[in-house]
């Protein structure tokens, strides 16, 4: 019973379940406390649902949010208990002006809240710019300061919480009736409010000389002129998140290393914050309007590595080519879409790319399909490499339940419980990897997902006098704390300011900070899998670790029909397809390309302990040619590399598009008004 409530409510951690229970406990006492009349259990309460509405906010995110959503938010939850801590004043008998007062000091605070979010909102919609920027010089952009953190970065919840001193004023008034105590707390409040009321005022306007939305464009135009991009990555999702931006991110490295000169160009401001670290030049661009102004006459080519609504504004861009590389190379349908007709040339990993696009009669020309490979799958080692540990590693990686039951591959609702206890059964250990959008559309998913966490909490408790690490003079944690803010920082995720501010900060990088980032990187997982032992069970959900390193600390691969399946092929490691329909083996096979060197497992998991046959007894492994096989097939050949092919490719594709350039008039502006994004009948983008 307990389960459901804690996946309606989005709570993630039983911790957070109790935090949850305790903030209603509190609230639930604070009108029985004050109806008593209760002075010290009011008190208690308070300070309870004080305490832990700020430790809520930390810890379990997605709860507050949920709360929101159901009309309790965080400014309805400070005036409830504001208005009974006054109903607890009237049943003690405060003097009537007391009372007044404090009323009076309620509702001024309340008031100026209402108006500084008004002013906030202003100063936001006058800073707002037509673009934002990262890596390209926009100084002479003249755009003014951005007010500062203390008076525009979480300002609702600073505001909300100047009420503490009027609530412990008239609390102590209330203890010793004496009213000098309450008199201060209503002076403090009431003036520190005015105060930042004030200095918010007067950074309207500074806000009110942003430079207009043409005096930005022709700024950043000047930039663009004097870098001359040929190779443009484009990327728009509706509702951008760190789910979504991994389909940038794998690209980045590989941008980096072409001949031509390349620009990321985004389309949602969300993108910023989760991109990884480049030294490319970026450009954010909202509106379809305001990408039609950007001037790239040196544009040749433009990659996309996903399917969105917006893809219309730049295909429009008849001066260039335009390629679907995708952000995964699997079996499932989106890998094959129809609506790929509409790009000049569409990029895939090896041959079976090709055959997958082929499939669709009649949609797709044979002669606009290039096998570039995956140049991403440099860091995947391969098995001759491998170390094995202690205990056999089984990295259970399963896709999302998809848009709808149609694209569903997961194997998490019909068999992934199962699988892991018969996992924990065979004595191994589990790295469990789900998909980050698991559990968004199906409340089994979730509930699936959650149950497979706390089964493997609870092993590594029974497990863990085994897995006592040594002692170490130097804390990992620490450590680990220090890598990842010097990631942050290097990938511009920790710039203090919003929108206007970076873009008003953006310079040309003095580095690539390339190979800093790899090498605390590297650091980082070493610490990770040393600190956590080799037999302990890891749920991997954040950034770090990566999937490949994932990939290079696994025995072997159970995943699903995904582009996961895909790359692991890169290590000739052993891998597990999940049959959760039980088809039989050769129709499996028959539909999915990367079955071909996979081995198959029932819904039931009565194949398991056979097939980690192959991890304990590497010899005993009847799928191994046929990995090396599928490997060339699916990925292509070793030689040349992924990235001399994909870099070829981009060069060959530039000078068809200078040649059909030249063999034309000019045709004016390079980017022109885009069509309604409703009209280009573009799917919306499918992760693998």
């Amino acid at each position: 019973m307990l389960q459901p409530l804690r996946a309606a409510l989005r709570i993630h951690t039983w911790g957070g379940f109790a935090l949850a229970l305790l903030l209603g406990a509190s609230y639930a006492a604070l009108p029985l406390f004050a109806l008593l009349p209760h002075l010290w259990g009011f008190i208690a309460a308070s300070a309870v649902s004080y305490v832990v509405d700020a430790r809520l906010h930390r810890v379990e995110p997605a709860f507050i949010r949920r709360l929101a959503a159901l009309r309790v938010d965080r400014v309805t939850r400070f005036l409830a208990r504001d208005v009974l801590l006054l109903m607890l004043a009237v049943r003690m008998e405060a003097p009537e002006p007391v009372l007044a007062a404090g009323l009076f000091v309620l509702g001024a605070q309340f008031g100026m809240l209402v108006l500084y979010t008004a002013l906030h909102r202003v100063i936001r919609r006058e800073r707002a710019l037509p673009v934002a920027v990262r890596n390209m010089d926009m100084g002479d952009a003249g755009i003014p300061k951005a007010p500062p953190a203390m008076l525009f970065r979480r300002y609702l919840r600073r505001m909300l919480h100047l009420d503490l001193p009027m609530h412990a004023g008239l609390l102590a008034g209330l203890a010793t009736a004496g009213w000098t105590f309450t008199k201060a707390g209503y002076a403090v409040s009431l003036g520190l409010s005015a105060l930042l009321l004030l200095a918010l005022a007067a950074q309207v306007r500074r806000a009110r000389r942003t430079p207009e939305r043409e005096e930005i464009i022709a700024t950043l135009n000047r930039q663009l002129a004097d870098y001359r991009p040929e190779v443009a990555l484009y990327f728009s999702f509706a509702a951008v998140s760190r789910d979504f931006m991994y389909q940038v991110n794998m690209w980045i490295e590989t941008l980096e290393n072409l001949d031509r000169r390349p620009l990321i160009i985004l389309r949602e401001r969300a993108s910023f914050a989760y991109l990884s670290r480049t030294r490319l030049p970026v450009v954010c661009v909202p509106r379809a309007d305001d990408l039609a102004q950007l001037e790239l006459p040196d544009l040749k080519v433009v990659l996309y590595p996903g399917n969105a609504g917006k893809n219309v504004h730049m295909l429009r861009v008849a001066e260039a080519k335009h390629v679907f590389i995708g952000h995964g190379d699997s079996d499932k349908l989106a890998s094959s879409n129809r609506v790929s007709k509409v790009y000049d040339e569409i990029w895939v990993a090896g041959r079976a790319g090709r055959d997958r696009y082929q499939r669709i009669r009649h949609a797709i020309d044979d002669a606009a399909i290039v096998e570039v490979g995956r140049p991403q799958l440099a860091p995947i080692r391969l098995h001759t490499e491998h170390v094995p540990g202690p205990l056999p590693t089984v990295l259970y990686a399963p896709t999302w339940e998809g848009w709808s039951d149609d694209d569903c591959h997961t194997s998490l609702i019909p068999m992934g419980t199962e699988l892991v206890r018969a996992l924990l059964d065979e004595g191994v250990r589990v790295l469990y990897k789900p998909h980050p959008l698991t559990g968004r559309r199906s409340e089994e998913a979730a509930a699936a997902d959650q149950a497979i966490r706390e089964m493997l909490d609870a092993d590594n408790h029974r497990r863990q006098s085994a897995d006592a690490l040594p002692d170490s003079a130097v804390d990992p944690e620490s450590r680990m704390q220090e890598i990842r803010e010097r990631l942050d920082e290097l990938a511009g995720r920790n710039r203090i300011g919003d929108d206007a501010q970076q873009t008003r900060d953006a310079r040309m990088p003095e580095h690539t900070g390339s190979d800093e980032w790899h090498a605390l990187e590297a650091e980082w997982h070493r610490l990770f899998w040393s600190r956590t032992g080799p037999s302990r069970h890891q749920v991997i959900t954040g950034q770090l670790p990566t999937l490949y390193e994932c990939f290079n600390q696994a025995d072997i691969l159970i995943s699903d029909v995904s582009s996961v399946v895909a790359d692991f092929v890169a290590s000739l490691k052993p891998y597990v397809l999940t049959n959760a329909n039980d088809l039989p083996d050769e129709e499996f096979r028959a539909a999915y390309t990367t079955a071909g060197g996979a081995y198959l497992l029932d819904r039931a998991c009565t194949r398991l302990p056979e097939i980690l046959r192959s991890v304990r007894e590497p010899r005993h492994d009847p799928m191994a040619l046929d990995r090396h096989t599928l490997k060339e097939y699916v990925l292509g050949p070793d030689q040349p590399t992924s990235m001399e092919r994909f870099n070829t490719a981009v060069n060959t594709l530039a000078e068809t598009a200078l040649l059909h350039q030249q063999e034309q008039e000019p045709s004016g502006t390079l980017l022109v008004p885009a069509l309604d994004a409703d009209r280009a009948g573009l799917s919306r983008p499918e992760p693998s």
